[in-house]
């Protein structure tokens, strides 16, 4: 049993990554009364140290930190790593919440935040990377296009070469639902739900963002992701289940 009283098993840990003591506190200690374990770090330097000795199922990062930025912490996280982030700042403009997905960020709250609305975000993100809302009954364990294969039940992406591409939870989610319909135009309205990615108010470059992050992981010689101007994306390849 874990100290909030629920099977060890099933309790996820948490780091929360913020200079704000006062937010440390509170939202440590609320995500604890949920059944989390949280560990705590006021700059990148704690996070990297936690990081070398725990494994953490998923990060909640301020943009504005002392030292390294949580932009750039979570940039460079995403060179080794997959950690679900959640990504907290004070500021709400748009053009911060696309570049917090452009780094690698799996969602985003702006300050202040009801911390019901945090829990839920991460409980959402923490889903999403464990597969649990994943379609029942999906047939087969992956999908193969070019050269590419998707291990849904490792949540593998492996390219042509062998090796393994990383992938965060939403760019994950937005490929499985590329693949799932191949050869057909699927609006901005349904990617977003597909993919499970409403982020704060769901705003008309979200989708954009991660498409173009996709796109990236997955480029080659051959546009696989289409841009049907005025009507959505369209994944041209043929795509088999294995």
């Amino acid at each position: 049993m874990d100290i909030n009283g629920g099977p060890a098993s099933a309790a996820s840990t948490l780091l929360v990554v913020d200079d704000d003591g006062e937010i440390l506190v509170l939202v440590a200690k609320f995500l604890r009364g949920h059944g989390f374990r949280v560990h705590t770090a006021r700059n990148g330097v704690e996070m990297q140290e936690v990081l070398g000795r725990l494994p953490i199922d998923l990060i909640i990062l301020d943009l504005m930190l002392p030292g390294t930025s949580g932009l750039d912490l979570c940039r460079s996280l995403r060179r080794v790593s997959s950690v679900p982030v959640v990504m907290l700042t004070a500021k709400g403009d748009d053009i911060d919440r696309i570049i917090g997905l452009e780094v690698g960020a799996d969602d985003y709250l702006p300050k202040p935040f009801n911390p019901r609305e945090l829990l839920a975000r991460v409980n959402a993100v923490l889903r999403r990377a464990r597969g649990d809302a994943a379609p029942a009954g999906r047939a087969g364990r992956g999908f193969s296009f070019d050269g590419w294969r998707l291990d849904t039940l490792k949540r593998e992406l492996i390219n042509p070469s062998g090796v393994v591409v990383d992938l965060s939870t939403g760019e994950y989610d937005l490929l499985v639902a590329f693949l799932e319909a191949p050869q057909r135009v699927l609006s901005r309205d349904f990617l977003l739900d597909a993919a499970r990615n409403r982020i704060a108010e769901a705003f008309d470059r979200t989708i954009d963002v991660q498409v173009s992050r996709l796109r990236r992981k997955i480029g080659g010689p051959l546009d696989l992701i289409k841009t049907v101007r005025g009507a959505g994306y369209m994944f041209t390849s043929d795509v088999a289940r294995f």
